[in-house]
């Protein structure tokens, strides 16, 4: 059985919106979801106590409060992967998890960029965290082939529309360093070399594909298909402004936890 794993930012969601988002997902077919936007309030862990009640590993690194950040569920065994622990700046927004499967482990990593505006507290912000990404990433770097996705924050060059002047050099060059200097290419990409997509607009004309995914090099001969999943911003109300992004890969996981509907109705066990 192919290995499945959608992205989707969930944009710290209140408890009626997170209610809608743990269906959404449960109806969904892949077997581990990495979600960016999340948060310390009741919607997030909603969703965490949900899955984690129905058997799913769940991965959701202390949120401070107001801070945001990732969460990574999955149907199979995991190990926490220590890139979270080596993260030195607002280590909420990067985690991941080990899964084993029939070529080996695999490490699977969620980021959730900051954004920023023109005020030089969020720029320094994000370029620290970049900084600090990136020394995490060696610090933790082995054999392990790496699949990372997130809401990233940043476009790739030459993106359609060009957006110009909204991104400084250093956010560009984020992108670029994922694949230059830690060896991860743009899956999206890899399949689609010109195609247009977005995850994101502020109007249907200003697109952005923000979300990404990003593979070691051993695993661009396993991937099958990455695409984006609209639906998530269409409907009213809509369940988040940001498109899912889906991946899947010729690997088989090999340790399958029991699990049950995460979206079901529980009563509590007497005894």
């Amino acid at each position: 059985m192919p290995l499945t794993v959608l992205t989707l930012n969930v944009g710290n969601p209140a408890l009626e919106r997170a209610r809608r988002q743990r269906d959404w997902l449960a109806r969904r077919p892949e077997d581990v979801f990495v979600l960016t936007e999340t948060g310390s309030g009741p919607g997030t862990h909603l969703i965490a106590d949900s899955y984690r009640d129905a058997g799913w590993s769940v991965t959701y690194p202390d949120h401070p409060d107001k801070e945001r950040g990732v969460m990574l569920l999955s149907r199979f065994e995991t190990t926490v992967d220590p890139i979270g622990a080596a993260m030195t700046h607002l280590p909420a927004r990067l985690a991941g998890i080990v899964v084993n499967t029939d070529r080996g482990p695999l490490r699977i990593l969620g980021a959730y960029v900051p954004s920023r505006d023109a005020t030089e507290a969020k720029t320094t912000r994000k370029r620290t965290w970049i900084d600090a990404f990136h020394h995490a990433y060696e610090a933790t770097a082995d054999d392990v082939p790496v699949l990372l996705l997130g809401d990233l924050n940043v476009l790739e060059p030459g993106h359609v529309p060009p957006h110009p002047g909204q991104f400084a050099p250093f956010e560009t060059a984020f992108y670029t360093e994922l694949t230059q200097r830690h060896g991860l290419t743009d899956a999206f990409r890899a399949l689609h070399p010109t195609a247009v997509e977005h995850s994101w607009a502020r109007r249907a004309e200003l697109g952005y594909r923000y979300d990404h995914a990003h593979a070691s090099t051993p695993l661009l001969d396993h991937l099958t298909s990455c695409s984006y999943v609209h639906d998530t911003r269409h409907g009213e109300p809509a369940l988040t402004d940001h498109s899912g992004l889906a991946v899947e890969l010729t690997l088989t996981a090999t340790a399958p936890l029991i699990t049950s509907n995460p979206a079901a109705d529980r009563e509590a066990t007497l005894f």
